[in-house]
């Protein structure tokens, strides 16, 4: 990314060594994320939009530039919109998963289908708010709906690595914990594993890492499940720890290297996010039809 570079190489090294460190943080991000949901979920097509919070996001973003307007948007500063963003979002999946989880603990399929419901309520909600807005201030708002890889903001990477790599470390030292999850909730629970106990801490984790991500550069929707997807089937194994490594790895290959080719080789004539979203739900489909057929 620095060759043929021109200029200050005390600015290009800042800028553009901020930006490949946010692109891999959100990449590692996304990946552990994924995985860490698929196994408690029991279910590999799921993704942790699942729950919503992409559509909580663009709900609070839609009615940020509601009230505030488009010069009030922009006139508040980046890390006060990621705070709100990332307070927003963990508040609302934590009360999410205590109410459901103190009631019945165990009833994962019942906290999927509210985060489809309320998905589809915020969606609504933001598609009614988004025609009383003025059409100038929509375009502005369009901008902050879709995930961009550009975005570069020093004191939010510092933040943002530093909640990603807490996550990240929790995740790596349970990742046992997680082997004898996959096999099951009755064979977990006859192995001495309190399954109520690590489902909420793992669904605090996956809220912790997806509100970090979608706050710092906005929804990626199916690129989890893209990663996930490749990481199990070049590892050809269930191990989290492989798997956590491969995933890693995957996400930041596609978003770096994408990012890269976008910038030098197509001077930035399409957007990342999109070709990612597009691969990503042909990808799903694939899945969905391989184990119709089976």
């Amino acid at each position: 990314m620095l060759v043929g570079a021109r200029g200050s190489w005390d600015f290009l090294l800042v800028f553009r060594g901020t930006k490949l460190l946010t692109l891999i943080a959100i990449s590692v991000a996304v990946a552990v994320a994924t995985i860490l949901f698929q196994t408690l979920s029991a279910n590999r097509i799921l993704t942790p939009s699942i729950m919503g919070l992409d559509a909580l996001y663009v709900l609070l973003q839609t009615i940020l530039v509601f009230v505030l307007g488009g010069a009030g948007l922009a006139s508040l500063s980046a890390e006060v919109k990621f705070l709100a963003s990332f307070l927003l979002l963990m508040f609302a999946s934590v009360l999410l998963f205590g109410v459901l989880l103190n009631r019945q603990r165990e009833d994962l399929f019942r906290l999927l289908l509210i985060g489809v419901i309320f998905g589809i309520l915020f969606r609504s909600v933001s598609a009614l708010i988004s025609r009383l807005i003025d059409p100038s201030e929509f375009m502005i708002l369009q901008g902050e709906l879709f995930a961009s890889f550009n975005k570069t903001n020093t004191s939010l990477l510092a933040i943002s690595a530093l909640m990603i790599g807490l996550c990240c470390i929790v995740v790596w030292r349970r990742r046992r914990v997680l082997d004898v999850m996959a096999l099951g909730r009755e064979t977990a629970i006859g192995l001495g594993v309190d399954t109520g106990r690590e489902l909420f801490i793992g669904l605090v984790i996956v809220s912790a890492l997806v509100a970090t991500s979608t706050a710092l550069v906005g929804p990626v929707g199916f690129f989890g499940l893209l990663v996930s997807a490749l990481a199990y089937e070049l590892m050809k194994t269930s191990g989290h720890g492989p798997v956590f490594i491969a995933a890693a790895l995957i996400s930041i290959t596609i978003i770096v290297g994408g990012q890269t080719l976008f910038e030098r080789v197509l001077h930035m004539g399409a957007t990342l996010s999109v070709v990612i979203e597009f691969l990503g739900g042909i990808t799903f489909l694939l899945i969905v039809f391989r184990k119709y057929k089976a």
